[in-house]
Protein backbone atom coordinates (compact mmCIF):
# COMPACT_ATOMS: atom_id res chain seq x y z
CA UNK A 1 0.00 0.00 0.00
CA UNK A 2 1.58 3.34 -0.70
CA UNK A 3 -0.12 5.64 2.25
CA UNK A 4 -0.88 4.22 5.56
CA UNK A 5 -3.16 6.57 8.10
CA UNK A 6 -0.88 8.15 10.44
CA UNK A 7 -1.61 6.81 14.06
CA UNK A 8 -2.90 9.09 16.48
CA UNK A 9 -4.51 11.93 13.82
CA UNK A 10 -7.12 13.88 15.76
CA UNK A 11 -8.10 15.79 13.57
CA UNK A 12 -7.51 15.49 9.39
CA UNK A 13 -6.29 18.89 8.51
CA UNK A 14 -7.20 21.01 5.22
CA UNK A 15 -3.56 21.28 3.26
CA UNK A 16 -2.94 23.60 0.41
CA UNK A 17 -0.43 22.24 -1.49
CA UNK A 18 1.40 25.05 -4.21
CA UNK A 19 3.45 24.09 -7.18
CA UNK A 20 4.04 26.46 -10.33
CA UNK A 21 5.27 24.07 -13.52
CA UNK A 22 7.37 26.72 -14.64
CA UNK A 23 9.90 26.11 -11.58
CA UNK A 24 11.84 22.92 -12.66
CA UNK A 25 12.51 25.01 -15.97
CA UNK A 26 15.28 27.71 -14.22
CA UNK A 27 18.78 26.74 -14.17
CA UNK A 28 21.22 28.69 -11.92
CA UNK A 29 23.68 27.49 -13.85
CA UNK A 30 26.46 24.75 -14.60
CA UNK A 31 28.13 22.92 -11.76
CA UNK A 32 25.98 25.32 -9.66
CA UNK A 33 24.54 23.44 -6.39
CA UNK A 34 20.81 25.21 -6.59
CA UNK A 35 18.96 22.95 -9.15
CA UNK A 36 15.12 23.89 -8.74
CA UNK A 37 14.50 20.88 -10.69
CA UNK A 38 14.31 19.25 -7.44
CA UNK A 39 11.11 21.06 -6.25
CA UNK A 40 9.71 19.09 -9.69
CA UNK A 41 11.23 16.06 -8.83
CA UNK A 42 9.20 16.18 -5.68
CA UNK A 43 6.24 17.05 -6.98
CA UNK A 44 6.38 14.08 -9.31
CA UNK A 45 6.46 11.84 -6.26
CA UNK A 46 3.47 14.02 -4.69
CA UNK A 47 1.44 13.13 -7.88
CA UNK A 48 2.38 9.45 -8.46
CA UNK A 49 1.92 8.77 -4.47
CA UNK A 50 -1.55 9.68 -4.75
CA UNK A 51 -1.19 12.72 -2.54
CA UNK A 52 -3.03 14.96 -4.81
CA UNK A 53 -6.26 12.80 -3.13
CA UNK A 54 -5.63 14.35 0.13
CA UNK A 55 -5.17 17.94 -0.17
CA UNK A 56 -5.95 20.98 -2.31
CA UNK A 57 -3.14 21.68 -5.02
CA UNK A 58 -2.91 25.43 -6.45
CA UNK A 59 -0.53 27.34 -8.43
CA UNK A 60 -0.44 30.74 -7.24
CA UNK A 61 -0.15 34.06 -8.73
CA UNK A 62 3.71 35.05 -9.12
CA UNK A 63 4.39 38.00 -6.63
CA UNK A 64 4.77 41.14 -8.42
CA UNK A 65 6.96 43.88 -7.82
CA UNK A 66 4.97 46.06 -5.44
CA UNK A 67 4.10 43.12 -3.22
CA UNK A 68 8.19 42.13 -3.19
CA UNK A 69 8.72 46.09 -1.97
CA UNK A 70 6.92 45.01 1.32
CA UNK A 71 10.08 44.02 2.55
CA UNK A 72 13.09 44.57 -0.32
CA UNK A 73 14.08 48.33 -1.29
CA UNK A 74 12.51 49.16 -4.48
CA UNK A 75 15.90 50.20 -5.96
CA UNK A 76 16.89 45.95 -5.30
CA UNK A 77 13.49 44.62 -6.86
CA UNK A 78 14.14 46.97 -10.19
CA UNK A 79 17.35 46.01 -10.16
CA UNK A 80 16.12 42.64 -10.16
CA UNK A 81 13.25 42.45 -12.52
CA UNK A 82 15.88 44.40 -15.45
CA UNK A 83 18.67 42.13 -15.28
CA UNK A 84 19.39 39.53 -18.07
CA UNK A 85 22.86 37.54 -18.80
CA UNK A 86 22.48 39.27 -22.23
CA UNK A 87 22.74 42.67 -20.37
CA UNK A 88 24.59 42.57 -17.29
CA UNK A 89 27.42 44.15 -18.57
CA UNK A 90 25.71 47.03 -18.27
CA UNK A 91 24.93 46.29 -14.23
CA UNK A 92 28.52 45.76 -13.06
CA UNK A 93 28.22 48.48 -10.20
CA UNK A 94 24.79 47.32 -9.28
CA UNK A 95 26.03 43.72 -9.12
CA UNK A 96 28.74 44.59 -6.80
CA UNK A 97 26.23 46.43 -4.98
CA UNK A 98 23.70 43.82 -5.08
CA UNK A 99 26.12 40.78 -4.27
CA UNK A 100 24.92 39.29 -7.41
CA UNK A 101 27.44 37.32 -9.56
CA UNK A 102 28.61 34.59 -7.20
CA UNK A 103 27.11 32.47 -5.29
CA UNK A 104 23.89 34.29 -6.82
CA UNK A 105 24.29 34.34 -10.21
CA UNK A 106 22.37 36.09 -13.08
CA UNK A 107 20.49 33.54 -15.37
CA UNK A 108 17.70 33.48 -17.67
CA UNK A 109 14.10 34.07 -16.00
CA UNK A 110 15.53 35.40 -12.83
CA UNK A 111 12.83 37.48 -11.82
CA UNK A 112 10.24 34.78 -13.03
CA UNK A 113 11.87 32.83 -10.54
CA UNK A 114 11.73 34.79 -7.76
CA UNK A 115 8.05 36.00 -8.47
CA UNK A 116 6.80 32.26 -8.25
CA UNK A 117 9.02 31.15 -5.10
CA UNK A 118 7.56 34.47 -3.34
CA UNK A 119 3.87 34.19 -4.96
CA UNK A 120 3.42 31.03 -3.09
CA UNK A 121 4.52 31.65 -0.17
CA UNK A 122 2.47 34.67 0.21
CA UNK A 123 -1.10 33.18 -0.91
CA UNK A 124 -0.20 30.13 1.25
CA UNK A 125 -0.28 32.54 4.13
CA UNK A 126 -3.27 34.90 2.89
CA UNK A 127 -4.86 31.77 2.76
CA UNK A 128 -3.88 30.70 6.39
CA UNK A 129 -5.14 33.54 7.71
CA UNK A 130 -8.13 33.66 6.09
CA UNK A 131 -9.13 29.81 7.75
CA UNK A 132 -9.06 28.34 4.17
CA UNK A 133 -6.93 25.33 4.95
CA UNK A 134 -5.15 24.36 7.90
CA UNK A 135 -1.47 23.79 6.12
CA UNK A 136 0.10 25.63 3.32
CA UNK A 137 3.00 23.99 1.78
CA UNK A 138 5.63 26.07 -0.71
CA UNK A 139 8.71 23.76 -1.40
CA UNK A 140 9.89 26.74 -3.99
CA UNK A 141 9.99 28.64 -0.82
CA UNK A 142 12.30 28.92 2.03
CA UNK A 143 14.97 31.65 0.80
CA UNK A 144 16.50 32.78 3.96
CA UNK A 145 18.96 34.37 2.96
CA UNK A 146 17.96 37.18 1.13
CA UNK A 147 18.27 40.80 2.89
CA UNK A 148 16.22 44.05 2.30
CA UNK A 149 18.84 44.97 -0.67
CA UNK A 150 21.35 42.02 -1.23
CA UNK A 151 21.10 39.05 -2.60
CA UNK A 152 22.83 35.50 -0.39
CA UNK A 153 23.31 32.20 -0.36
CA UNK A 154 21.60 31.44 -3.44
CA UNK A 155 18.58 33.91 -1.92
CA UNK A 156 17.02 36.82 -3.86
CA UNK A 157 13.70 37.36 -2.68
CA UNK A 158 12.74 36.34 0.53
CA UNK A 159 9.82 35.17 0.60
CA UNK A 160 9.69 33.80 3.74
CA UNK A 161 9.85 37.28 5.74
CA UNK A 162 6.95 37.99 2.86
CA UNK A 163 4.78 35.66 4.14
CA UNK A 164 5.09 36.17 8.24
CA UNK A 165 4.64 40.23 6.65
CA UNK A 166 1.03 38.80 5.28
CA UNK A 167 0.44 36.61 8.59
CA UNK A 168 1.02 39.27 10.41
CA UNK A 169 -1.75 41.56 9.30
CA UNK A 170 -4.16 39.17 11.11
CA UNK A 171 -1.98 37.00 13.62
CA UNK A 172 -0.82 39.35 16.83
CA UNK A 173 2.52 36.60 17.02
CA UNK A 174 4.05 34.53 14.68
CA UNK A 175 7.06 31.80 15.48
CA UNK A 176 9.32 31.36 12.42
CA UNK A 177 11.14 27.92 13.32
CA UNK A 178 14.62 27.06 11.02
CA UNK A 179 15.86 23.35 10.58
CA UNK A 180 18.29 24.36 7.31
CA UNK A 181 21.86 23.54 8.20
CA UNK A 182 23.09 27.35 7.45
CA UNK A 183 21.19 29.81 10.16
CA UNK A 184 18.19 31.93 8.63
CA UNK A 185 19.86 35.23 9.07
CA UNK A 186 17.36 36.83 6.38
CA UNK A 187 14.48 36.16 8.66
CA UNK A 188 16.33 36.78 11.86
CA UNK A 189 17.60 39.81 10.48
CA UNK A 190 14.18 41.54 9.13
CA UNK A 191 12.64 40.77 12.59
CA UNK A 192 15.96 41.37 15.20
CA UNK A 193 13.81 44.59 16.89
CA UNK A 194 10.55 43.09 17.20
CA UNK A 195 8.33 41.20 19.29
CA UNK A 196 5.87 39.86 17.17
CA UNK A 197 7.94 37.28 15.30
CA UNK A 198 10.18 35.03 17.54
CA UNK A 199 12.56 33.82 15.20
CA UNK A 200 14.57 29.71 16.34
CA UNK A 201 17.20 28.74 14.43
CA UNK A 202 19.02 25.13 14.79
CA UNK A 203 22.09 25.00 12.58
CA UNK A 204 25.83 24.36 12.09
CA UNK A 205 28.13 27.21 13.43
CA UNK A 206 31.77 28.11 13.35
CA UNK A 207 33.23 28.45 10.16
CA UNK A 208 30.24 27.92 8.18
CA UNK A 209 28.41 29.85 6.19
CA UNK A 210 27.00 32.51 6.60
CA UNK A 211 28.70 32.84 10.14
CA UNK A 212 26.05 34.18 12.21
CA UNK A 213 23.47 32.63 14.42
CA UNK A 214 25.42 32.71 17.78
CA UNK A 215 24.50 31.56 20.88
CA UNK A 216 24.52 35.08 22.02
CA UNK A 217 22.74 36.57 19.53
CA UNK A 218 18.97 37.16 20.91
CA UNK A 219 17.66 40.23 19.15
CA UNK A 220 17.79 43.90 20.23
CA UNK A 221 15.10 46.40 21.56
CA UNK A 222 11.50 45.76 21.61
CA UNK A 223 12.67 42.43 20.12
CA UNK A 224 15.34 41.30 22.84
CA UNK A 225 15.50 37.73 23.41
CA UNK A 226 12.85 36.85 20.90
CA UNK A 227 15.93 35.96 18.71
CA UNK A 228 17.08 32.15 19.46
CA UNK A 229 19.87 30.40 18.04
CA UNK A 230 20.76 26.88 18.77
CA UNK A 231 24.62 26.44 17.06
CA UNK A 232 25.33 22.70 16.17
CA UNK A 233 28.76 20.71 15.37
CA UNK A 234 29.32 18.39 12.63
CA UNK A 235 26.94 15.25 12.65
CA UNK A 236 24.52 15.59 14.74
CA UNK A 237 21.87 12.05 14.93
CA UNK A 238 18.69 11.95 14.44
CA UNK A 239 18.05 10.76 18.89
CA UNK A 240 20.34 14.50 19.42
CA UNK A 241 18.45 16.30 17.37
CA UNK A 242 15.14 15.24 18.63
CA UNK A 243 16.69 15.68 22.37
CA UNK A 244 16.77 19.50 21.71
CA UNK A 245 14.79 20.03 19.14
CA UNK A 246 11.59 19.33 20.93
CA UNK A 247 12.11 20.25 24.58
CA UNK A 248 13.25 24.06 23.01
CA UNK A 249 10.12 24.10 20.60
CA UNK A 250 8.04 23.00 23.53
CA UNK A 251 9.20 25.69 25.64
CA UNK A 252 8.42 28.38 23.05
CA UNK A 253 5.32 27.47 22.14
CA UNK A 254 4.27 27.46 25.90
CA UNK A 255 6.09 30.85 26.86
CA UNK A 256 5.20 32.80 23.19
CA UNK A 257 2.03 31.43 22.33
CA UNK A 258 2.20 32.06 18.60
CA UNK A 259 -1.18 32.18 16.53
CA UNK A 260 1.28 30.85 13.28
CA UNK A 261 3.65 29.29 12.32
CA UNK A 262 6.23 29.35 10.35
CA UNK A 263 8.98 26.13 9.10
CA UNK A 264 11.60 26.38 7.04
CA UNK A 265 12.32 22.93 5.89
CA UNK A 266 16.23 23.22 4.56
CA UNK A 267 17.25 19.51 3.43
CA UNK A 268 20.44 20.46 3.84
CA UNK A 269 20.75 18.89 6.88
CA UNK A 270 20.03 15.49 5.96
CA UNK A 271 22.99 13.17 5.78
CA UNK A 272 24.88 12.94 2.57
CA UNK A 273 24.36 16.42 1.16
CA UNK A 274 26.78 18.09 -1.08
CA UNK A 275 27.05 21.01 1.13
CA UNK A 276 25.91 19.65 4.82
CA UNK A 277 27.79 18.64 7.17
CA UNK A 278 24.82 17.44 9.63
CA UNK A 279 23.64 13.42 9.81
CA UNK A 280 19.79 13.73 9.90
CA UNK A 281 17.84 10.83 8.39
CA UNK A 282 14.44 11.68 6.34
CA UNK A 283 12.90 10.09 9.41
CA UNK A 284 15.00 12.41 11.91
CA UNK A 285 13.87 14.93 9.84
CA UNK A 286 10.68 14.87 9.16
CA UNK A 287 10.00 14.43 12.86
CA UNK A 288 10.45 18.13 13.23
CA UNK A 289 7.58 18.57 11.05
CA UNK A 290 5.41 16.11 13.00
CA UNK A 291 6.42 17.60 16.26
CA UNK A 292 5.32 20.81 15.01
CA UNK A 293 1.96 20.01 13.16
CA UNK A 294 1.03 18.53 16.83
CA UNK A 295 0.48 21.83 18.48
CA UNK A 296 -2.31 22.40 15.71
CA UNK A 297 -1.82 25.96 14.80
CA UNK A 298 -1.74 27.43 11.46
CA UNK A 299 1.11 26.09 9.45
CA UNK A 300 3.09 27.39 6.65
CA UNK A 301 5.75 24.40 5.32
CA UNK A 302 8.11 26.29 3.00
CA UNK A 303 11.33 24.66 1.43
CA UNK A 304 14.94 25.82 1.56
CA UNK A 305 18.48 24.66 1.01
CA UNK A 306 19.23 21.02 -0.57
CA UNK A 307 21.77 19.99 -2.92
CA UNK A 308 21.57 16.14 -3.11
CA UNK A 309 18.19 16.40 -5.04
CA UNK A 310 17.39 12.57 -4.79
CA UNK A 311 17.05 13.14 -0.98
CA UNK A 312 15.43 16.51 -1.37
CA UNK A 313 12.52 14.80 -3.32
CA UNK A 314 12.01 12.16 -1.05
CA UNK A 315 12.02 14.10 2.33
CA UNK A 316 9.46 16.78 0.93
CA UNK A 317 7.75 14.45 -0.53
CA UNK A 318 7.36 12.31 2.78
CA UNK A 319 6.53 15.62 5.19
CA UNK A 320 3.96 16.45 2.40
CA UNK A 321 2.28 13.19 3.18
CA UNK A 322 2.94 13.76 6.95
CA UNK A 323 1.08 17.34 6.27
CA UNK A 324 -1.57 15.81 4.45
CA UNK A 325 -1.93 12.85 7.38
CA UNK A 326 -0.47 9.89 6.08
CA UNK A 327 2.80 8.02 5.83
CA UNK A 328 4.09 7.08 2.21
CA UNK A 329 5.16 3.64 1.46
CA UNK A 330 8.98 2.82 1.07
CA UNK A 331 8.55 1.70 -2.66
CA UNK A 332 8.67 4.58 -4.43
CA UNK A 333 6.44 4.68 -7.73
CA UNK A 334 7.28 4.63 -11.09
CA UNK A 335 7.50 8.13 -12.02
CA UNK A 336 9.05 11.15 -14.50
CA UNK A 337 12.44 10.78 -12.48
CA UNK A 338 12.65 7.09 -11.29
CA UNK A 339 15.73 6.23 -12.01
CA UNK A 340 17.37 9.24 -9.94
CA UNK A 341 16.22 7.15 -6.76
CA UNK A 342 18.01 3.99 -8.04
CA UNK A 343 19.70 1.55 -7.14
CA UNK A 344 17.30 0.43 -4.29
CA UNK A 345 14.04 2.95 -5.43
CA UNK A 346 12.93 2.96 -1.45
CA UNK A 347 11.44 6.33 -0.27
CA UNK A 348 14.13 6.71 2.67
CA UNK A 349 17.60 8.83 3.63
CA UNK A 350 19.64 6.67 5.85
CA UNK A 351 22.09 8.44 8.59
CA UNK A 352 25.94 7.54 7.68
CA UNK A 353 28.59 6.58 10.20
CA UNK A 354 29.74 9.79 10.35
CA UNK A 355 31.04 11.01 13.97
CA UNK A 356 28.80 13.52 16.25
CA UNK A 357 30.97 16.15 17.64
CA UNK A 358 27.78 17.01 19.75
CA UNK A 359 28.30 15.41 22.89
CA UNK A 360 25.78 15.40 25.45
CA UNK A 361 27.91 17.95 27.95
CA UNK A 362 27.39 20.22 24.74
CA UNK A 363 23.87 19.86 24.22
CA UNK A 364 22.43 20.17 27.28
CA UNK A 365 24.59 23.28 28.22
CA UNK A 366 23.28 25.08 24.81
CA UNK A 367 19.73 23.93 25.83
CA UNK A 368 20.06 25.59 29.07
CA UNK A 369 21.18 28.89 28.09
CA UNK A 370 18.26 29.18 25.34
CA UNK A 371 16.07 28.40 27.61
CA UNK A 372 17.29 30.75 30.01
CA UNK A 373 17.05 33.34 26.91
CA UNK A 374 13.82 32.21 27.11
CA UNK A 375 12.65 32.77 30.28
CA UNK A 376 14.06 36.32 29.74
CA UNK A 377 11.08 37.20 27.38
CA UNK A 378 8.61 37.52 30.68
CA UNK A 379 5.84 36.02 29.08
CA UNK A 380 3.47 36.53 26.19
CA UNK A 381 3.86 40.02 24.62
CA UNK A 382 0.79 41.84 23.99
CA UNK A 383 -0.08 43.58 20.62
CA UNK A 384 -1.99 47.02 20.21
CA UNK A 385 -5.00 46.73 18.32
CA UNK A 386 -5.33 48.02 14.74
CA UNK A 387 -7.07 48.04 11.97
CA UNK A 388 -5.92 45.64 8.94
CA UNK A 389 -3.74 47.34 6.61
CA UNK A 390 -5.77 45.92 3.32
CA UNK A 391 -3.71 45.00 -0.13
CA UNK A 392 -4.19 44.20 -3.52
CA UNK A 393 -4.11 40.23 -2.26
CA UNK A 394 -7.02 41.18 -0.48
CA UNK A 395 -9.11 41.61 -3.52
CA UNK A 396 -8.00 38.02 -5.05
CA UNK A 397 -9.12 36.29 -1.32
CA UNK A 398 -12.57 37.74 -1.13
CA UNK A 399 -13.40 36.47 -4.82
CA UNK A 400 -11.08 33.68 -5.98
CA UNK A 401 -13.75 32.78 -8.75
CA UNK A 402 -13.15 36.54 -10.47
CA UNK A 403 -10.84 35.47 -13.24
CA UNK A 404 -13.21 32.01 -13.64
CA UNK A 405 -15.04 33.93 -16.78
CA UNK A 406 -11.97 34.54 -18.60
CA UNK A 407 -11.23 31.09 -18.77
CA UNK A 408 -12.21 29.04 -21.74
CA UNK A 409 -15.94 27.49 -21.46
CA UNK A 410 -14.73 23.97 -21.94
CA UNK A 411 -12.38 24.17 -19.10
CA UNK A 412 -14.35 26.41 -16.84
CA UNK A 413 -15.07 24.72 -13.32
CA UNK A 414 -17.36 26.08 -10.21
CA UNK A 415 -15.85 26.29 -7.03
CA UNK A 416 -17.46 22.94 -5.76
CA UNK A 417 -16.28 20.98 -8.04
CA UNK A 418 -12.70 22.00 -7.38
CA UNK A 419 -13.22 21.57 -3.30
CA UNK A 420 -14.71 18.17 -3.83
CA UNK A 421 -10.76 17.10 -5.74
CA UNK A 422 -10.36 15.43 -2.11
CA UNK A 423 -10.78 11.96 -2.31
CA UNK A 424 -12.66 11.04 1.14
CA UNK A 425 -10.85 8.38 3.08
CA UNK A 426 -13.79 6.33 3.13
CA UNK A 427 -13.99 6.54 -0.36
CA UNK A 428 -14.04 3.96 -3.21
CA UNK A 429 -13.63 3.78 -6.29
CA UNK A 430 -12.34 1.17 -8.69
CA UNK A 431 -10.41 3.18 -11.16
CA UNK A 432 -8.54 5.31 -8.42
CA UNK A 433 -8.16 3.32 -5.74
CA UNK A 434 -7.34 -0.20 -7.63
CA UNK A 435 -4.78 -2.29 -5.73
CA UNK A 436 -4.75 0.21 -2.68
CA UNK A 437 -5.01 -1.61 0.43
CA UNK A 438 -5.34 -5.12 -0.88
CA UNK A 439 -8.33 -4.25 -3.22
CA UNK A 440 -8.48 -6.23 -6.19
CA UNK A 441 -11.23 -5.84 -9.28
CA UNK A 442 -11.50 -9.82 -9.77
CA UNK A 443 -13.54 -8.90 -12.62
CA UNK A 444 -13.61 -6.54 -15.93
CA UNK A 445 -17.36 -5.70 -15.45
CA UNK A 446 -17.73 -5.37 -19.44
CA UNK A 447 -18.10 -9.26 -19.82
CA UNK A 448 -18.49 -10.79 -16.00
CA UNK A 449 -19.08 -14.40 -17.46
CA UNK A 450 -16.04 -14.08 -19.94
CA UNK A 451 -13.45 -12.30 -18.26
CA UNK A 452 -12.53 -12.91 -14.84
CA UNK A 453 -9.36 -12.93 -13.26
CA UNK A 454 -7.73 -14.95 -10.30
CA UNK A 455 -7.52 -12.78 -6.91
CA UNK A 456 -3.51 -12.90 -7.39
CA UNK A 457 -3.17 -11.58 -10.94
CA UNK A 458 -2.42 -14.86 -12.10
CA UNK A 459 -5.05 -15.54 -14.19
CA UNK A 460 -6.43 -14.71 -17.83
CA UNK A 461 -9.78 -14.91 -19.02
CA UNK A 462 -12.40 -17.93 -18.48
CA UNK A 463 -12.43 -18.62 -22.34
CA UNK A 464 -8.55 -18.63 -22.66
CA UNK A 465 -8.25 -15.61 -25.39
CA UNK A 466 -6.48 -13.25 -22.72
CA UNK A 467 -2.64 -13.65 -23.01
CA UNK A 468 -1.87 -10.70 -21.26
CA UNK A 469 -3.86 -11.51 -18.07
CA UNK A 470 -0.84 -12.83 -15.94
CA UNK A 471 1.10 -10.23 -13.76
CA UNK A 472 5.31 -10.64 -12.53
CA UNK A 473 6.10 -9.52 -9.61
CA UNK A 474 8.25 -6.74 -10.35
CA UNK A 475 5.39 -6.04 -12.73
CA UNK A 476 2.91 -5.39 -9.98
CA UNK A 477 5.53 -3.83 -7.77
CA UNK A 478 6.06 -1.42 -10.05
CA UNK A 479 2.63 -0.78 -11.80
CA UNK A 480 4.65 -1.71 -15.43
CA UNK A 481 2.58 -4.29 -16.02
CA UNK A 482 -1.18 -3.09 -14.55
CA UNK A 483 -1.52 -1.65 -18.13
CA UNK A 484 -0.62 2.30 -16.35
CA UNK A 485 0.48 4.94 -19.40
CA UNK A 486 2.45 7.42 -17.88
CA UNK A 487 2.93 10.94 -19.76
CA UNK A 488 5.78 12.99 -18.94
CA UNK A 489 7.22 16.15 -20.54
CA UNK A 490 10.69 17.89 -20.04
CA UNK A 491 13.77 16.97 -18.47
CA UNK A 492 13.95 13.94 -16.50
CA UNK A 493 15.54 10.48 -17.92
CA UNK A 494 12.16 9.07 -18.93
CA UNK A 495 10.90 11.79 -21.11
CA UNK A 496 7.78 9.61 -22.00
CA UNK A 497 6.29 6.07 -20.85
CA UNK A 498 3.61 3.74 -22.06
CA UNK A 499 2.50 0.36 -21.19
CA UNK A 500 -0.32 -1.79 -23.28
CA UNK A 501 -1.84 -4.99 -22.21
CA UNK A 502 -3.78 -7.09 -24.07
CA UNK A 503 -6.45 -9.53 -23.08
CA UNK A 504 -6.95 -10.81 -26.35
CA UNK A 505 -5.45 -11.84 -29.95
CA UNK A 506 -6.22 -9.35 -32.38
CA UNK A 507 -7.40 -9.77 -35.92
CA UNK A 508 -7.08 -8.13 -38.78
CA UNK A 509 -10.01 -5.72 -39.74
CA UNK A 510 -9.58 -3.24 -42.28
CA UNK A 511 -11.60 0.16 -41.80
CA UNK A 512 -11.89 -1.11 -38.11
CA UNK A 513 -13.01 1.85 -35.77
CA UNK A 514 -12.88 2.17 -31.54
CA UNK A 515 -16.80 1.71 -29.95
CA UNK A 516 -17.53 2.40 -26.39
CA UNK A 517 -19.95 -0.37 -25.57
CA UNK A 518 -19.19 -3.74 -26.61
CA UNK A 519 -19.09 -4.95 -30.26
CA UNK A 520 -22.00 -7.81 -31.05
CA UNK A 521 -20.42 -11.22 -31.60
CA UNK A 522 -19.49 -12.63 -34.92
CA UNK A 523 -22.23 -14.56 -36.46
CA UNK A 524 -21.61 -18.31 -36.71
CA UNK A 525 -19.76 -19.61 -39.22
CA UNK A 526 -21.36 -21.44 -42.02
CA UNK A 527 -20.58 -24.54 -43.74
CA UNK A 528 -19.62 -22.71 -47.03
CA UNK A 529 -16.90 -20.01 -46.84
CA UNK A 530 -17.35 -17.14 -48.91
CA UNK A 531 -14.41 -16.20 -51.59
CA UNK A 532 -11.22 -14.50 -50.81
CA UNK A 533 -12.77 -15.02 -46.71
CA UNK A 534 -15.49 -12.80 -47.00
CA UNK A 535 -18.17 -12.98 -44.20
CA UNK A 536 -15.87 -14.28 -41.94
CA UNK A 537 -16.40 -13.12 -38.05
CA UNK A 538 -13.41 -10.82 -36.89
CA UNK A 539 -12.03 -11.85 -33.54
CA UNK A 540 -12.61 -8.37 -31.03
CA UNK A 541 -9.43 -7.96 -29.18
CA UNK A 542 -10.20 -6.32 -25.77
CA UNK A 543 -7.99 -3.14 -25.00
CA UNK A 544 -7.86 -1.98 -21.53
CA UNK A 545 -5.86 1.44 -21.03
CA UNK A 546 -5.34 2.87 -18.52
CA UNK A 547 -3.44 6.63 -17.63
CA UNK A 548 -2.21 8.29 -14.83
CA UNK A 549 -0.75 11.51 -15.48
CA UNK A 550 2.66 11.72 -13.75
CA UNK A 551 2.74 15.52 -15.08
CA UNK A 552 4.13 18.12 -12.53
CA UNK A 553 2.37 20.89 -14.41
CA UNK A 554 -0.87 19.37 -14.31
CA UNK A 555 -1.36 17.15 -11.35
CA UNK A 556 -4.36 15.51 -13.26
CA UNK A 557 -6.03 12.64 -11.36
CA UNK A 558 -5.75 9.17 -12.67
CA UNK A 559 -8.28 8.21 -14.85
CA UNK A 560 -9.23 4.28 -16.69
CA UNK A 561 -11.26 4.17 -19.69
CA UNK A 562 -11.52 0.01 -21.05
CA UNK A 563 -12.24 0.21 -24.96
CA UNK A 564 -13.72 -2.22 -27.27
CA UNK A 565 -12.02 -1.86 -30.92
CA UNK A 566 -11.02 -3.76 -34.33
CA UNK A 567 -7.23 -3.65 -34.34
CA UNK A 568 -5.88 -3.08 -37.78
CA UNK A 569 -2.47 -4.76 -38.83
CA UNK A 570 -1.84 -1.58 -40.75
CA UNK A 571 -3.16 1.23 -39.45
CA UNK A 572 -4.66 0.54 -36.16
CA UNK A 573 -6.73 3.46 -34.34
CA UNK A 574 -5.15 5.58 -31.59
CA UNK A 575 -7.30 5.04 -28.79
CA UNK A 576 -8.96 8.52 -27.57
CA UNK A 577 -9.07 8.17 -23.64
CA UNK A 578 -10.88 10.53 -21.67
CA UNK A 579 -8.54 13.57 -20.59
CA UNK A 580 -8.47 14.69 -16.86
CA UNK A 581 -9.38 17.40 -15.82
CA UNK A 582 -7.04 20.22 -16.14
CA UNK A 583 -8.08 21.99 -12.91
CA UNK A 584 -6.75 20.01 -10.24
CA UNK A 585 -3.88 23.41 -9.96
CA UNK A 586 -6.38 25.89 -9.32
CA UNK A 587 -4.62 29.16 -10.38
CA UNK A 588 -5.63 31.42 -8.09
Amino acid sequence: MSMEPLDGENQKKRVCYFFDSDIGGFHYGPGHPMKPTRIRMCHSLVMNYGLYKKMEIFRAKPATKREMTQFHSDEYVDFLSKITPSNMNSFVREQHKYNVGDDCPVFDGLFDYCSISAGGSMEGAARLSRDKCDIAVNWAGGLHHAKKSEASGFCYVNDIVLGILELLRYHKRVLYIDIDVHHGDGVEEAFYTTDRVMTVSFHKYGEYFPGTGELRDTGVMKGKYYALNFPLRDGISDENYKSVFEPVIQQVMETYDPSAIVLQCGTDSLSGDKLGCLNLSMKGHANCVKFVKSFNKPLLLLGGGGYTMRNVSRAWAYETGLAAGVELGSDIPVNEYYEYFGPNYQLDVKSSNMDDLNTPAYLNRVKQIVMENLRHTGGVPSVQMTDTPTLPIDAEMDDLNADEDLLPPDSRRHRRLLDSRIQNDGELSDSDDEGEGDRRNHARHRDPDDAIESSDGSGGTANGGGGGGGMSLSARKYGLGAGIMHTTHGAGPSGHMTNVRAFATPSISKGSSMEIETPPPPPPATTSSPPNGAGMGTAEGIVEVKMENGNGSEGAEAREASVAMDIDSSSAPTPSVVEPPSSTINPS
